[in-house]
């Protein structure tokens, strides 16, 4: 398995959906997840501690696990299949272990409520992690260095002499 961090969430300026990005701890990659907008928030009243006046729904879910004698150990992003994330959370109760199946969105939700770790099975890693692009700034770069270079022979190129400098004139 390989733990993550939350490294930050997105908003799509297309849709009311976000982004959750985790970063593997041990290298450059990263997983983006898409989630809803109240999950989103979710995380980040939690992420930015901020104060609510009741409890939302993830706290509670936390609260009754404490109550019950119940311990969250870590959540996991345990598969993909057909683009959909599927998480497990990992928990002890009464000296039995637990995998509860859950939205990948929920568990990351509840895992920063309990500071618990988070994990990606490394085949899940290895269809959906994405590289920093570092190869591809590069070349975009310097395509765009080609492009300004054409737009300055362009403009090299215009008679400017022709142009009127007293904008109140008017030809007679």
């Amino acid at each position: 398995m390989v733990e993550v961090t939350i490294d930050s969430i997105r908003v799509s300026l297309m849709s009311q959906h976000r982004v959750v990005i985790l970063k593997d701890v041990d290298s450059d990659r990263y997983l983006p997840i898409w989630i809803g907008p109240c999950e989103a928030d979710a995380i980040t009243v939690t992420l930015q501690e901020m104060e609510v006046s009741r409890p939302l729904t993830h706290d509670l879910l936390k609260n009754v696990i404490g109550e019950m004698g119940g311990e969250v150990e870590y959540i996991v992003i345990s598969d993909l299949r057909n683009d959909v994330f599927f998480a497990r959370i990992v928990m002890g109760v009464s000296g039995k272990r637990l995998e509860i199946d859950s939205r990948p969105s929920d568990a990351l939700a509840l895992a920063v409520r309990l500071h618990v770790p988070v994990y990606i099975e490394e085949p899940v890693m290895d269809k959906a992690a994405v590289l920093p692009e570092d190869e591809m700034d590069t070349e975009t770069a310097s395509g765009e260095e080609t492009r300004l270079d054409a737009f300055k022979d362009f403009v090299e190129s215009l008679d400017l002499e022709d142009l009127d400098t007293d904008e109140g004139d008017e030809e007679k």
